[in-house]
């Protein structure tokens, strides 16, 4: 299997990858990861992979100019991929998910940072995955994650073969789609609303877009959220 990593921290990985069953794997030529710095792919000085978001709010956007295009280099020379966000607004990386990729001959990995992706971004991936409820500083560490969890499924990786066979497996709505420059992106706009300046309008709407996602994605957790008579108003169509 060959992973590739699109991360802006490719250090992170050099002890993980070299030790214990994965640094084994490597070694045996069962597992080939690659590890990719999307600055490689930027054209200004500051080599910069993020951007204020549009709209307002804190913190910096991951652009999806260098991200993308690291994915379709990695892909050109080595093949067509499973390509995969890891981010929290992700499904869930359970163990059906594990074993369902280790099937595959070609995985990518894409790291998010700060405030996360331009939600463009979200159109060159086949699925994102999160690790659970909780909020990381990046998706490196899930990515290492998946890569020693899909290593263990592969053939001859452990030293016993059933050893995979017999083992056991902050509430609130998911954050609502982010955009950056620039204002259009291989013909996909960023939505007009955040740039309008109107910020009771931004809001609104960002609040919809947080509820329509939870409802579309996580169904269990839009479940237990506690809605307000705005919520149900937004939901029922009234305009944000």
């Amino acid at each position: 299997m060959i992973v590739e990593v699109i991360t802006i921290f490719p250090e992170m990985f050099s002890s993980v990858l070299a030790a214990s069953v994965l640094g084994k794997a490597i070694q045996k030529g069962t597992l080939t990861v690659h590890l990719t710095d999307p600055r490689e792919f930027t054209e200004d000085k500051h080599r910069s992979v993020d951007d204020a978001p549009y709209g307002g709010g804190a913190g910096m956007v991951m652009r999806p100019e260098p991200l993308v295009a690291a994915v379709e280099k990695v892909v050109a020379e080595r093949g067509p991929a499973r390509k995969i966000a890891l981010c929290p607004t992700g499904a869930p990386l359970t163990q059906a998910t594990v074993v369902r990729l280790a099937k595959e001959p070609h995985l990518v990995l894409l790291c998010g940072r700060y405030e996360g992706f331009d939600d463009r971004i979200r159109g060159f991936v086949d699925e994102e995955l999160s690790l659970g409820d909780f909020v990381l500083t990046g998706g490196e560490l899930g990515a290492m994650v998946v890569i020693d969890a899909v290593a263990r499924r592969l053939p001859g990786v452990l030293g016993n073969a059933a050893s995979p066979v017999d083992e056991s497996h902050e509430a609130g709505a998911l954050e609502y789609p982010q955009y950056t420059r620039p204002p259009s992106f291989r013909g996909v706009p960023v939505p007009e609303t955040l740039l309008s300046g109107n910020h009771e309008r931004i809001r609104r709407w960002r609040r919809l877009q947080a509820l329509e996602r939870t409802r579309t994605r996580r169904p269990d957790l839009f479940a237990r959220l506690q809605l307000s008579d705005e919520d149900r108003a937004l939901l029922d169509g009234e305009t944000p």
